[in-house]
């Protein structure tokens, strides 16, 4: 087994990765050790800092942006501190190169209007509808990840008590909360929407396709892009969107930060305060609507100024 078979093996069975993570790893780092052979290096101990400059100048140049070279070095790195554990290096050569600086930027989140218009979009008439209308209700209500929505079954679903058992990030368990109007969507796709879906053979998986398979992750992006489109959306809706726009509208709210953050799955709380941001600038315009002294300009001087 080689080097790189050995890391992704070890990301998958000890670190516990997702199938995603494993692959991306395996490409990337595996588009760096192509590179290697082709300048020449068949050994990983030959690597040093001219040639990894040399690499990430490379994909600058051919138009890789900057959060998609900075995975890469992490990559590496990750792929390094494996490499010096197993004694394979000294040290981690990968360390030696800086990532460039990706400018943070702010989530992307829909409105509540513009929730209540994509919702309005599925024709609920037909179970595909019924289906689509149940999966938006659920990702902007429960704030899921689309992996999360697409691995759930049906027995993870508890409609008396508003609640979904998810399964994470690591493997990790949480319980994923369901308002009115999700229940009553999920209610109505499992009595008439997923019996019509189903197929011949019997399945677990909580959304089907229209051929009674396990709804994909690309099916859920699918849907939400035609979904958003017949609602004259202008703004490209991914189930991230919703996610975010779940977290967002909580803490407009006035939901707790810690809150949210156990509703989102979040080990670091410091994950979750990237939407402080956003809540902030609503913050501000409530503040400047609503105060009195807000937008008062002090237009006379007081005596003795």
């Amino acid at each position: 087994m080689g080097l790189l078979e050995r890391f992704l093996d070890y990301l998958e069975t000890i670190r516990d990765a997702s199938p995603y993570t494993v692959k991306n790893y395996g490409n990337d780092i595996g588009q760096f050790l192509t590179y290697c052979e082709e300048e020449g290096i068949d050994s990983i101990d030959q690597v040093d800092r001219r040639l990894l400059r040399q690499y990430l100048a490379e994909l600058d140049d051919v138009g890789y942006v900057k959060a998609s070279i900075a995975r890469r070095v992490s990559e590496l790195r990750s792929f390094g501190d494996f490499l010096v554990r197993e004694g394979v290096l000294d040290s981690n050569v990968f360390r030696m190169v800086n990532a460039p600086r990706v400018p943070k930027q702010l989530p992307e989140y829909l409105t509540v209007p513009e929730v209540e218009v994509l919702l309005a979009a599925p024709d609920t008439s037909e179970p595909l509808g019924m289906r689509n209308r149940a999966i938006i209700e659920v990702l902007y209500g429960a704030g899921l990840r689309v992996g999360e929505l697409a691995g759930l079954n049906v027995e993870d679903v508890d409609l008396d008590f508003g609640q979904v058992r998810v399964v994470g990030k690591g493997r990790k368990e949480r319980i994923g909360l369901l308002g009115r109007p999700a229940v009553q969507a999920v209610r109505a796709y499992l009595r008439g929407g997923r019996p019509a879906l189903l197929g011949r053979h019997p399945s677990e998986a909580l959304w089907l396709n229209h051929r009674g398979g396990r709804l994909t992750v690309r099916g859920v992006s699918y849907l939400l892009d035609q979904a958003a489109k017949k609602a004259g959306l202008q703004t490209h809706v991914s189930p991230h969107v919703l996610r975010h726009s779940f977290a967002t509208h909580l803490l407009d709210g006035g939901a707790d930060l810690r809150v949210v953050q156990e509703l989102l799955g979040h080990a670091s709380l410091s994950t979750t305060q990237v939407y402080t941001h956003v809540s902030r600038s609503h913050a501000r315009e409530v503040y400047l609507r609503a105060h009195p002294r807000a937008q008062q300009k002090n237009t006379s001087k007081r005596s003795g100024d």
